[in-house]
């Protein structure tokens, strides 16, 4: 029950973020524990033959990790020119107030008033990036150039290159909440580069990629866990009741 208590956790977590910018849903994964072994298989009953199976009484599951899906999620068209999506693999950059630097596929960028390209709680693009305060276009390519035109120019220039980092093991990061993932000794060393090399995707410029929550699948999984929770709690009435009736016995 408190398996599927934990599940349940899960799957809720997924749900309250169905709209959230760049979330990748989590899976519970359990395993069996140990067992009590009354007979062990393969034991010799006579010369010539032995027990084929034996006898062992499993003791429940319990939780072993919460593997992140890294499927796409779909992409949302905002005709914004700092929404940014990414198409395949690879996070964004971001430095946090200590120098630490955290990963995102969160593309909904925003200035400061500086003009520097911030997330949403104000933390800087990796590598930084200002927009000039006179520009009348900005334009970021599938390959990360960022380019503006300022008044009088007839071609623009370049001020920026967006890079992007992917890991061996992507599962491995450790969510630190607002979109962020840390790097561990589980997910490897960054890898980084321009968008479209060393394995990375492209950029999208005025779409988002949202949730890859798909909430009738998670509905489904909900009657599922119930299902089983309601199964497990019934296997304790029914011992109950069993000793119950043993305890009732007369002679």
């Amino acid at each position: 029950m408190i398996a599927q208590q934990s599940n349940l956790d899960v799957i809720s977590n997924n749900l309250a973020n169905v709209n959230t910018t760049g979330y990748k849903k989590m899976r519970a994964e359990f395993e069996d524990l140990m067992y009590q072994v009354a007979r062990e298989p393969g034991a010799p009953v006579e010369p010539d033959s032995m027990i084929p199976t034996g006898i062992q009484v499993g003791l429940g599951t319990r939780l072993v990790g919460t593997g992140r899906i890294m499927s796409p999620g779909n992409l949302q068209v905002t005709d914004n020119p700092l929404d940014i999506s990414i198409e395949g693999d690879g996070f964004f950059q971001v430095t946090l107030p200590d120098g630490t630097i955290a990963y995102t596929r969160d593309g909904s960028w925003h200035l400061d008033g500086d003009g520097q390209i911030v997330t949403s709680d104000g933390y800087l693009l990796e590598p930084q990036i200002t927009i000039p305060e006179d520009t009348v276009e900005l334009t970021i390519s599938p390959t990360g150039e960022v380019y503006v035109r300022q008044p009088g120019d007839v071609e623009p220039n370049q001020i920026g290159q967006i890079e992007l980092a992917r890991f061996v093991n992507p599962q491995g990061l450790r969510a630190m909440g607002k979109n962020l993932f840390l790097e561990t000794p589980a997910s490897g060393f960054p890898i980084l580069g321009q968008p479209g090399e060393e394995g990375l995707g492209t950029l999208h410029q005025g779409t988002l990629e949202m949730s890859n929550v798909q909430v009738v699948e998670e509905m489904v999984a909900i009657i599922v866990t119930q299902r089983a929770y309601e199964a497990n709690s019934k296997t304790i009435q029914t011992a109950d009741e069993l000793l119950q009736i043993a305890n009732n016995l007369r002679r």
